[in-house]
């Protein structure tokens, strides 16, 4: 509309004025007319630049981007309000848990620095109480034998770090009574054991009591198994891939790849959800489920839950861990998780 109210104006301005003052009127229009363009563009250009430095790739969205997994730390939300340390899922070709040492298995899941040891030719239960610097009667009461077992090569045996004895904590059990039991100490049990106070325990831990005795009645130190069905538990692996049978504690290794998710095994209440180094485990989970059993999932990447949450069966739980190297892998050899059986018999044994 401009330019047709500028033609008609120059149509009038024709007829009535010199030739010269109708092409200078027509050149200062023109001068205008380009003048308002270089001052858009620069206005739209300044707009852009305000625009890249004021809104970030996460404003492109909706909704606010979830679960952003950064470079450097590498951290991942949790339950929306957490942040937890991860390490980027890599394909690792699974491998057997833990290494065998002239005759020593090491137990990665103890926590405790316990170490399932495979009897040799020529071994008694004197000549390795003596080669682990322990009493016999600590080798006596971990493996419920009595002083008249005789041990035979290929046997595994469970021996503690220090001269004691071995405990699993049940419903109701405090640690100045498991103390006084088993003529121990409160505090050097919640030092060996990494606790944080006299309330740190939970149904089916399972505790040193340094230079602890058995009394002469025994209070049974280990579980009665409660009965379960075959298919009570799920596998906690999408490929149910067994890479270790039966090992220390009723545990089953489950192969795969890092990062892969692992699924409760059943329904139950979240106990522990332990990072670090812990003797040897790295990072686990343990879940107190309705029947009074606990399962553990050891050697895990991150944990996608908190101590206190309620689970459901198949629900994801946590990321496989276990590359040798990387944060809270502990003692192992390759990706997997170690899923451990507290208080009945563990269903994917054979």
């Amino acid at each position: 509309m401009f330019c047709r109210a500028l033609a008609r104006q120059g149509s009038y301005f024709k007829k009535s004025l010199p030739r010269e003052i109708f092409f200078n009127l027509t050149v200062i229009s023109l001068i205008f007319l380009f003048g308002i363009s270089i001052a858009g563009f620069g206005f739209q250009s300044d707009l852009t630049a305000a625009v890249k430095d004021k809104i970030s790739p996460q404003d492109l969205f909706v909704k606010p981007v979830k679960n952003f997994v950064r470079e450097s730390p590498k951290m991942i939300i949790t339950q929306e309000n957490s942040l937890i340390g991860v390490s980027p899922p890599e394909a690792v070709t699974p491998q057997v848990l833990g290494s065998v040492l002239g005759g020593i298995e090491i137990d990665s899941e103890a926590g405790n620095n316990i170490v399932e040891y495979i009897v040799e030719s020529g071994d008694t239960l004197s000549s390795v109480a003596s080669k682990f610097e322990i009493s016999i009667e600590t080798i006596l009461w971990a493996n419920d034998l009595t002083s008249k077992s005789v041990i035979r090569p290929g046997q595994k045996l469970i021996i503690l770090p220090v001269s004691g004895v071995l405990y699993h904590i049940k419903k109701g059990d405090t640690l100045s009574e498991i103390a006084q039991t088993y003529k121990g100490k409160v505090s050097e049990i919640i030092s060996s054991n990494g606790l944080s106070g006299e309330g740190d325990i939970f149904i089916g831990d399972i505790l040193i009591i340094p230079n602890g005795k058995m009394p002469a009645v025994s209070r049974s130190s280990s579980y009665t198994y409660i009965p379960i069905g075959s298919s009570y538990f799920i596998c906690p692996h999408s490929a149910c891939r067994i890479t270790q049978g039966l090992h220390w504690y009723n545990a089953i290794d489950f192969g795969g790849k890092c990062g892969d998710p692992i699924y409760a095994a059943a329904g139950g209440i979240v106990q522990r959800v332990m990072y670090g180094w812990n003797g040897g485990a790295g990072n686990y989970i343990t879940i107190l489920h309705p029947n009074g059993v606990v399962t553990m999932y050891g050697h895990i990447q991150a944990s996608l839950i908190v101590q206190g949450q309620e689970v459901s069966q198949g629900e994801i739980i946590a990321l496989m861990g276990g590359k040798p190297g990387t944060p809270g892998a502990g003692i192992s050899t390759g990706c997997h998780v170690h899923f451990d059986v507290r208080g009945a018999k563990n269903p994917f044994a054979k």
